[in-house]
Parts: structure tokens; sequence; C-alpha cells
């Protein structure tokens, strides 16, 4: 998979989660923990892209 192509996924993963997260906060639904283990996973994500941005810069 080439670099564009894993970051392209990546920041789609980063949006979706996003997504998510807005939409669980405006819904009492979903408890605090699974909303924090969203947030855990798209920093992760996010954190995933900079390195990758960086180590090919």
């Amino acid at each position: 998979m080439s670099l564009d192509v894993r970051l392209a996924t990546l920041e789609q993963r980063h949006a979706a989660l996003d997504q998510e997260i807005m939409a669980a906060q405006a819904k009492p639904a979903m408890s605090d923990a699974e909303i924090n283990d969203m947030k855990r996973r798209k920093l992760q994500l996010k954190d995933e892209i900079e390195k990758l941005r960086t180590k090919y810069q």
C-alpha cells in the first residue's frame, strides 16, 4: 500500500470516528467510557498519521 493511500485511509477513519463521537455525545445512549474509548482510538489514528507524514517528508 502506498503512503498516500495509507494516509488517506487513516484520515478517513479519523474523520469517521470524529463523526461517531459527535453523534454519541448528542445522545445519552452511550456511556462516557465508550466515548472515551472512541476518543482514544481517534488520537491513536492522529498520532499514526503524523508519524507517517513526518517520516516521509
